[in-house]
Formats: structure tokens, C-alpha cells, sequence
């Protein structure tokens, strides 16, 4: 689109540790990446928006009006608008509207968090109204667009990370503490298993099954909750558990602990990458073993990363297929050729800033 008025763009995300873990309450360490969805866009006349969005091959257009009716399953674009009423944002004037992306889509590295992010920073400058534009407002209203609005079961995490971005520890409670990490991170590569996943039946699978397993272990040990340590009596609980509540719940209490060990890490005076790609592996490990998100070809890709040079790699988002990432400094390149090999859609990234105008 040529001649735009407005350009704003917001970062895709990897989860470092935590996956599975914000819509608990509980705490994860995630990083902005310097793959973006961006908007650019000019104002019309009349109150129409128009939108082109050549990567997924898609368009839609439509009218302000009090309530726009949903089209599709998940219609962010419509429910960002439909939010953005709700607050009392003035939409005056319509949009002809450019939608495009070098992150990968469906994949683990929150495309459509970073679409939605991006769709509601654009629609909060275009109008005006400045009132909503904190980095935590605009996260608020995202995670309200996308989840709540669809009765998902997702958490914040997604939203939180491509407004504010950096390095974010974000402690899940009623209300979310943010807290901005050093970014003492260098190369990282990501990798498309390009598998489809299906987030939205692996997040209900593992939340309502955890949260069965914490209800009958609370039968026994009154006080216990997902906060609470793993001592030897709530282990012997876990233990008497059924298969999927025991394995689901131990695992999302070791992925509890070692968000904990990265926080303390980051904090640290000095920044140790070994141990950095050391606790990203073990991560993985738990998301494989205990929650069970990962796949042949995921293991392969991670194998072949760290066979090629990598001090560690995880798999990113709720599993099932979709990306991986590798952490690799001064070995990207090399790391990225033999991920490559394995059919992998690859892009070497770093940490970046969270969502931005760009036209400025």
C-alpha cells in the first residue's frame, strides 16, 4: 500500500519457560522476537474498512456500526472492533487497510496475539484516543479480543509479550506483575516444523485434567494449590493420582520451578548462556515427557539443532507440531542449514521491542 498514513507493527513471541502455565496463575518468562505483523494504512472517507491480508490469501471489509457480527471462527479483526466499542473509543472514520507478516502463522510463536496486538494499537492511534494506549492496556484488550471473547481457553502471556516486549517475567494473578528482565540474550534460531498444530484442544485438554488433579490432591493436603512447594507429602499425593492428572500436574509444577531457576538466572550479575541453554533443554524435556506436546519431527529438529551447535532448544507454544527454537550464538547460520535439512522453514532472530508505530 502506498502513500499510508499509519504503520504500526507488533512482535511474535518464544515462551523461554512457562508454556501452559498463565492461564494457572502462574509465572513465565517469555521474549519478543524481531518477527512482526505489521499494519499499514489510509484513512477514507466514509466509515468502511477494507482490509488486504495477501500472506494467508484473505480480505474482509465492513462498516462501523454498533456491533459487528462475526463471520468466522475466532474473527479477531471484528472482535478488536467490537471491544474497542464496548470501552467507549470513538471509531470515526473507516481504513483501507495493508496486513502482512514474516512470523510464522498457526505455529507456536503467537501470530495471531501479535495480529490482534498490532489491530488494536493501529485502531487506538487512528482514533485518537489516547486514554487506552499503555503497553499493559493494550495487552488487557488483546487477551479480551482473542480470548475472552471466544470463550478460549488461552491466557495472557501471548499479549503481554508482543505489547510490551523485551524480556518479560510475568507473575499470573488477578493482576498480572509485569517485570522487564536484562536482555543479555544474543542469536536464536526458530524453525517450522511446519506441522499444523491445534492449540485450542491441547490447552482444555491440559487445563481441566490439572485442574481435576489439583482438586483431589486438595482432598487430602487442604492447603495445597499450583503455588504450592513439591514436598514429599504432595508428591505421595500425585503419585496416587490417575495417569493424565498425575503427569499433567507434576509436569506443570516442574515447569513452575524451573520458570523460577530462569528468573533467577536473568537477575544474576552474570549472565550464564551454558546454564541458559542447559535449563531451555530441560524445559523441553518436561513439556515431551510429562505434558506430552511434542512429535517426532519436533524431537528430530531439536536433536539435529543441538547435534549442529546449539546450547539448547525447546519447543515454542502449546505443542502439537508448530516451531521450535534453538538458542545459538555465533552459530545461527550453521544451525539454521541443518534444521534445513529436516524440511524446517527457518529465520534467525533476537529479542526485540514490543508493539511500535512505525512511520515516525
Amino acid at each position: 500500500m502506498k502513500n499510508f498514513e499509519l504503520k504500526v507493527s507488533a512482535p511474535g513471541r518464544l515462551c523461554l519457560f512457562g508454556e501452559h502455565q498463565d492461564y494457572f496463575g502462574l509465572s513465565i518468562i517469555a521474549a519478543a522476537i524481531n518477527s512482526r505483523i505489521s499494519i499499514s494504512g489510509r484513512k477514507r472517507e466514509d466509515k468502511k474498512y477494507k482490509i488486504l491480508m495477501p500472506d494467508i490469501k484473505d480480505k474482509d471489509e465492513f462498516f462501523l456500526n454498533k456491533e459487528l457480527p462475526y463471520c468466522q471462527e475466532r474473527d479477531y479483526l471484528r472482535s478488536a472492533v467490537n471491544i474497542l466499542q464496548r470501552e467507549g473509543i470513538n471509531l470515526s472514520s473507516g481504513w483501507n487497510c495493508l496486513i502482512k507478516g514474516n512470523l510464522p502463522i498457526n505455529s507456536g510463536s503467537a501470530s495471531s496475539s501479535a495480529l490482534v496486538v498490532a489491530w488494536i494499537k493501529f485502531l487506538l492511534e487512528a482514533s485518537g484516543d489516547f486514554r487506552h494506549l499503555t503497553p499493559e492496556k493494550i495487552a488487557e484488550l488483546g487477551f479480551l479480543a482473542e480470548v475472552a471473547e471466544f470463550k478460549e481457553p488461552g491466557g495472557k502471556m501471548d499479549h503481554y509479550s508482543s505489547s510490551l516486549g523485551g524480556v518479560l517475567s510475568i507473575h499470573f494473578d488477578q493482576n498480572p506483575q509485569v517485570k522487564k528482565l536484562k536482555s543479555p540474550l544474543k542469536e536464536f534460531v526458530l524453525a517450522d516444523s511446519l506441522q499444523k498444530k491445534e492449540t485450542t484442544g491441547i490447552l482444555g485438554h491440559i487445563k481441566s485434567h490439572v485442574l481435576h488433579g489439583v482438586a483431589m490432591v486438595k482432598k487430602k493436603i487442604r492447603t495445597f494449590n499450583l503455588k504450592s512447594p513439591l514436598t514429599e507429602e504432595v508428591q505421595r499425593e500425585i503419585e496416587k493420582l490417575p495417569g493424565e492428572e498425575k503427569r499433567l500436574l507434576h509436569g506443570t509444577l516442574l515447569t513452575r520451578n524451573v520458570t523460577k531457576e530462569g528468573e533467577t538466572l536473568f537477575e544474576s550479575d552474570r549472565f550464564d548462556h551454558n546454564r541458559f541453554g542447559e535449563l531451555l533443554s530441560y524445559q523441553h524435556s518436561v513439556l515431551r515427557d510429562y505434558l506430552q506436546i511434542s512429535t517426532p519431527k519436533i524431537e528430530a529438529m531439536i536433536d539435529s539443532a543441538l547435534q549442529a551447535g546449539a546450547l539448547g532448544a525447546k519447543i515454542n507454544g502449546s505443542g502439537g507440531g508448530g516451531c521450535i527454537f534453538a538458542y545459538a550464538p555465533e552459530k545461527a547460520g550453521h544451525v539454521a542449514e541443518a534444521l534445513k535439512k529436516l524440511g524446517a522453514k527457518t529465520y534467525i532472530i533476537r529479542v526485540d521491542k514490543g508493539a511500535r508505530i512505525e512511520n515516525q
